[in-house]
């Protein structure tokens, strides 16, 4: 009997996924038509949604991308009914196009399962291989055994510092205690990063397994995930599959038959992006405000209610079952000297095929951004690509050619971060760049260091009075210093990295800064105080319709005569620019 799976990650609902998925249940049943109806999670390429996958008896697989209820019928009555596929309509499966380029580089292991399975399915996490890798430690592995395997991988945490996952393990598995404890740190919480939101959503029992192997490792007995309560999917797949995993027993006492135990809780965020850093966090899950404190002491000595606690995020968890089973040495084999395996990163911003992808360690950016997201959307030029979020950087595109390597990143003034990329385009001020997200962490401060809380106010009214045409000779080290002064008196990783979007584009698109205060223009035409709206007198055929959508009343003249706009009145809204059909209004 075929299958059809629809894509139901919050990708996939906002596009649509639900209304398609009842339009097939109800076609189904009102033609009794013989078909298994599924959903899944999050296939990857979500520029794509609503994605439809059709399995038939001989194995074959095809993917309907672009899928609305209106579609549905046909898809039934051909391609199920009929075994006849809508080429036009298919953008994976039938035959090698320029969309098959999207996978092409792909290595998942993150994403292995998602779009392939039913994320509140159980049994079908175990018929792909689920629940053998806590198994295997459990029979063949002591702790400390488990923790060389995880260490001889050369895994790095992908929550953004990229500490060695299994010397973390290690320090919390010598710490000496009556009681430990594991955290999954699900709070993410950067502009257009959406990684560990899909893997939640689409294969959320694989995280629970990379959890209970970190568990037994460390030697705790009690597992949260401190999830986003603004992932409403998420949280209810994980509610979902922690009871379902205590109705099979594998997770409470005397898991799979031995002695080990593990009570896991869930722990919804309120918000607050500083609670993404380790101690704020441990502060938010005891009932406190989540305010970072002073390290030493680290967590894997004193955590959690002051006992020894390990926090990963969500992907690190992610590899650990696919690392037990196929072993250290094939998850080294990917990558760079120093950056091993593969990196799922969510690509957002001016990209033609944005999404959520996974490639092995060592591809370039210019690979990422042109191999497999396609390259900038509408003909334009690539600019820069932000890495890191708001503790991250921009990375300018003359260097396309590095490799995603935590020491190259590095080195650029970003850092790899979770793994969010957005993509800019020529239309791009890096000064308004640098202003949104500074004005990002300026707001989610939480306020206990003088230097973060009012250093960074006095950074982005700077940036603000740039970008408004009052910037001064000077601004520039101006904002170098206050930066300088940010990153070395501030508790946490929010308040020290917070500098990082602005140096990267002083350091790179120092000229744009420039001009921006002396000439008092914005090269890349965004910023509204700086542009100057004219009509072009050889184009302008007086149709009049910039005249009606100008709010400020600006634009004046007869139909069918030139019009004209004063300046004096003109509320730099850019109405009429978006409006004009004989591009006959210029912007300056």
């Amino acid at each position: 009997m075929k299958t059809i799976k629809v894509g139901l990650g919050t990708c996939g609902v906002s596009a649509g996924g639900k209304k398609v998925y009842a339009a097939l249940k109800s076609e189904i049943a009102k033609e009794k038509i013989p078909v298994n109806l599924l959903e899944t999670g999050c296939m990857g390429n979500c520029y794509q949604e609503v994605l439809l996958e059709i399995s038939d008896e001989k194995g074959n697989d095809f993917f309907y991308g672009n899928v609305t209820p209106e579609k549905v019928k046909r898809i039934l009555d051909e391609q199920i009914l009929q075994d006849k596929p809508i080429e036009e309509w298919i953008v994976k499966g039938l035959k090698t196009d320029d969309d098959d380029t999207f996978f092409a580089k792909q290595k998942r292991i993150v994403l292995r399962n998602c779009g392939i399975i039913d994320p509140n399915s159980i049994e079908e996490y175990i018929a792909s291989g689920g629940y053998q890798a806590i198994q295997k430690v459990l029979k063949e592995y002591t702790p400390e055994q488990v923790i060389d395997i995880v260490l001889k991988s050369g895994l790095r945490g992908r929550g953004g510092a990229g500490f060695l996952t299994g010397m973390k393990w290690r320090f919390c598995r010598q710490a000496e205690a009556d009681k430990k404890y594991i955290i999954c740190n699900a709070d993410e919480g950067d502009p257009g990063a959406f990684m560990d939101r899909s893997t939640l959503e689409s294969d959320p029992h694989q995280v629970l397994e990379g959890m209970m192997v970190c568990a037994y490792a460390c030697g705790a007995e009690e597992a949260y995930i401190y999830v986003r309560a603004e992932y409403p999917m998420a949280v209810k797949r994980l509610h979902h599959s922690i009871q379902k995993a205590m109705e099979k027993g594998f997770l409470g006492k005397n898991i799979f038959g031995s002695k080990m135990n593990l009570k896991m809780k869930i722990k919804e965020g309120a918000g607050a992006f500083v609670c993404g850093e380790e101690t704020a966090l441990i502060a938010s899950i005891e009932g406190k405000r989540g305010m970072p404190r002073f390290r030493p002491p680290f967590p894997a000595q004193k955590g959690l209610w002051d006992k020894p606690t390990n926090i990963n995020n969500v992907e690190t968890l992610a590899n650990i079952p696919w690392i037990i089973v196929n072993g250290a040495d094939a998850f080294a084999a990917m990558g760079t000297e120093n950056s091993k395996g593969t990196k799922v990163f969510a690509l957002a911003g001016k990209i033609s095929r944005g999404g959520l992808v996974e490639v092995p360690m060592g591809l370039t950016i210019d690979e990422i951004i042109y191999d497999i997201g396609g390259g900038i959307r509408d003909g334009k030029k690539f600019k820069a690509v932000q890495m890191g979020g708001p503790s991250g950087g921009c990375i300018p595109a003359t260097m396309g050619n590095l490799q995603i390597d935590y020491q190259q990143i590095n080195k650029t003034g970003a850092i790899m971060g979770s793994g969010g990329m957005v993509v800019m385009d020529e239309t791009t001020c890096m000064v308004e760049m640098a202003k949104f997200f500074l004005g990002f962490t300026q707001d989610e401060s939480c306020g206990k260091c003088t230097f973060c809380r009012i250093g960074t106010k006095r950074m982005l009214e700077i940036l603000e009075r740039i970008t408004d045409g009052r910037g001064r000779e000077g601004d520039i080290e101006l904002l170098e210093g206050l930066a300088d002064k940010i990153r070395n008196n501030t508790i946490c990783g929010l308040g020290q990295t917070a500098p990082n979007p602005v140096l990267t584009t002083v350091k790179y698109f120092r000229e744009e800064y420039e001009i921006h205060i002396r000439d008092k223009k914005c090269p890349a035409h965004s910023c509204a105080p700086l542009l100057t709206f004219t009509i072009l007198e050889d184009n302008c055929t007086g149709c009049t319709l910039c005249a009606r959508v100008c709010p400020s009343a600006a634009i004046s003249g007869e139909k069918k005569m030139i019009h004209k706009i004063d300046q004096a009145l003109c509320s730099k809204c850019g109405k009429c620019f978006e409006t004009c059909n004989f591009k006959a209004i210029s912007k300056d």
